[in-house]
C-alpha cells in the first residue's frame, strides 16, 4: 500500500458535479502539480479554488478538498477533486491522474485501506457497501449502526469476556501459586460460558431479522393460468408492470417488482402458470415457477372463486402446505363455485378492484411481524459470513461446556474456548486471511 491509489466515486454521467478521490503518501503532491496553486503547504482538511491545467491547457474549474493524515478515512493522505459533473471531463482528469503517477484504484480499496490501516474493522467495512446500497430506512439504520460500531461493540464484549477466562485458565495453569488472579474451576467457567453462550444467541436470533431488512422479503405469486396472478402483481405495484390477457399461458417468464411497506421491501415474483403443457416454451416458464416456490420466503397462492378446485389446484396445494404461504381467493365478485371448506385458511378479494389487497398486505406484516422491527435497535449482523462465525463460535463454547460438565479437565476444554474467541476475532477483523479479504472488498464499487 505505498502507492498512491485514485478512482471516480460518484456515478458516470451527466450531473453537476463528479468527485475524484485520491490516497496515498504522493495525493497532494500530484493533484498539486496540475493545479493552479500549490496544495502541498495548505492546511489539512481545506477546500481550494482552481483551475486543472495540464501541458498548458485548462481542463476544468474545480474545487480541491486536502485531508492529511492520519486523520482521513483512509488514515493516508487524501485528496478529492470537485470537476463539473460530466463523461469528458471526469475521464480527462482521472486519465491525467493516471499519467502523473496515481495507480486506478480496485473495488472498494479505499475501505480495504481503512481497514487495513486500522481505521475501521471488518464489520464496519462491510457495513459501508450496505449502506450504500440501501433500499429502505430500515436497511440504513441497520447499516449506519454497523458504521459506528454498534454490532462490533456486542461482538467484542462477549470476545473479551473469553479472553478474560483465557488468560485466568492460562495463569492458573502455568502459575498455580499466583494468589492474585481468581481461580478457575469447573463451577467457575461453567455460568461464564453459558452467559456468554446465551448472549450470542440473542445476537444470533435478532440478526435473522437483517436478511428481511437488507434483501426484503421474496414473494411468489403462484397458481393456475388465468386465476389473476399478473393482476394481483401490477394492483401491489399500482403499475402494469405484468400483460394482463384472457388468455391462457399468456406469462411464460418470470415477472418481478417492488414495493416498500412499513420500511420493508417487498419483492413480489409473477410466475408463469402451473399446469401441464406440450407448449415447450410454457413448459419452461410452469418449471421456473416450481423452483420460484421452493427458494420465496411467502407463496401467495391465488385460486379463483368461480371455480371449482382442479386437480392443478389441489396439487399445488399440497406443495405449499409445509411452506409459508398464504391463500388468496380471487374474483369474490362473481358467483361463488370454490369449495371453501377445504381451504385451511384464506383471504378473499378482487383483483378488479382493490378488495382484499390491503387485506393481503395486512396479513404478510402479521406473518413476519414487519411491523415490531422499527421499535428495535437494528444492531443485526448484515450477511451469511457473520452469522456463520457466531454460530460457530456457539457451537465451540457448546463443545467446552460439555466438556466441563463431564469433568475433562481445564485445559481441553480451554482449546474450544480459544476457537469460539477466534471465531469471534473473524468477525470484526482481528484475525484474517488474504483471501477473505479480497473476496470481500472485490464486490465494492470503484471509488469507495
Amino acid at each position: 500500500m505505498t502507492d498512491t491509489i485514485c478512482a471516480i466515486s460518484t456515478p458516470l454521467g451527466e450531473g453537476a458535479i463528479a468527485i475524484i478521490r485520491l490516497s496515498g503518501k504522493e495525493a497532494i503532491s500530484l493533484v498539486s502539480s496540475i493545479f493552479t496553486k500549490d496544495l502541498t503547504k495548505v492546511p489539512s482538511h481545506t477546500i481550494h479554488y482552481g483551475y486543472i491545467k495540464y501541458k498548458n491547457e485548462i481542463i476544468d474549474e474545480v474545487l480541491v478538498s486536502v485531508m492529511r493524515a492520519p486523520k482521513t478515512f483512509t488514515t493516508e493522505d487524501v485528496v478529492e477533486i470537485n470537476t463539473h459533473g460530466g463523461i469528458a471531463i471526469t475521464n480527462k482528469i482521472l486519465e491525467i491522474l493516471l499519467t502523473i503517477g496515481a495507480r486506478l484504484a480496485e473495488p472498494g480499496e479505499f475501505t480495504k485501506r481503512a481497514f487495513l490501516n486500522g481505521r475501521i474493522d471488518l464489520v464496519e467495512s462491510e457495513a459501508v457497501s450496505d449502506l450504500i446500497t440501501a433500499d429502505t430506512d430500515n436497511a440504513r439504520k441497520m447499516a449506519i449502526n454497523q458504521v459506528t460500531g454498534t454490532l462490533s461493540k456486542l461482538i467484542t464484549n462477549e470476545r473479551e469476556k473469553l479472553a478474560y477466562l483465557l488468560s485466568n485458565i492460562e495463569v492458573n495453569i502455568d502459575y498455580p501459586e499466583y494468589e492474585d488472579v481468581e481461580v478457575v474451576t469447573h463451577k467457575t467457567l461453567l455460568p461464564k460460558l453459558e452467559e456468554v453462550k446465551e448472549n450470542l444467541n440473542t445476537i444470533l436470533k435478532e440478526s435473522k431479522t437483517s436478511k428481511i431488512i437488507k434483501d426484503g422479503l421474496n414473494i411468489c405469486i403462484v397458481g393456475r393460468p388465468n386465476v389473476g396472478k399478473s393482476s394481483l402483481l401490477n394492483r401491489f405495484l399500482n403499475e402494469n408492470k405484468a400483460i394482463v390477457t384472457n388468455i391462457a399461458g399468456t406469462t411464460r417468464d418470470i415477472v418481478e417488482g417492488s414495493i416498500v411497506i412499513d420500511g420493508i421491501k417487498l419483492n413480489f415474483i409473477d410466475t408463469a402458470g402451473i399446469r401441464n403443457t406440450t407448449d415447450v416454451v410454457e413448459k419452461i416458464g410452469v418449471d421456473k415457477s416450481l423452483e420460484a416456490i421452493n427458494k420465496a420466503d411467502l407463496v401467495i397462492l391465488v385460486l379463483n372463486s368461480n371455480e371449482k378446485l382442479t386437480k392443478e389446484d389441489k396439487d399445488l396445494l399440497e406443495k405449499i402446505k409445509d411452506l409459508t404461504h398464504i391463500i388468496f381467493v380471487n374474483k369474490n365478485d362473481l358467483q361463488t363455485k370454490l369449495e371453501l371448506e377445504h381451504l385451511p385458511s384464506y383471504i378473499e378479494g378482487n383483483t378488479n378492484s382493490e378488495d382484499g389487497i390491503n387485506a393481503l398486505k395486512k396479513e404478510i406484516l402479521k406473518i413476519f411481524n414487519l411491523g415490531k422491527i422499527e421499535s428495535k435497535n437494528l444492531a443485526y449482523m448484515s450477511n451469511a459470513r457473520q452469522i456463520a462465525l457466531v454460530e460457530k463460535a456457539i457451537n465451540y463454547i457448546n463443545n467446552s461446556i460439555i466438556s466441563l460438565n463431564d469433568e475433562t479437565p481445564i485445559d481441553l476444554a480451554e482449546i474450544d474456548i480459544k476457537n469460539a474467541w477466534n471465531a469471534l476475532g473473524e468477525i470484526i477483523g482481528a484475525t484474517y486471511s488474504e483471501e477473505l479479504i479480497d473476496e470481500l472488498f472485490k464486490n465494492f464499487c470503484l471509488g469507495k
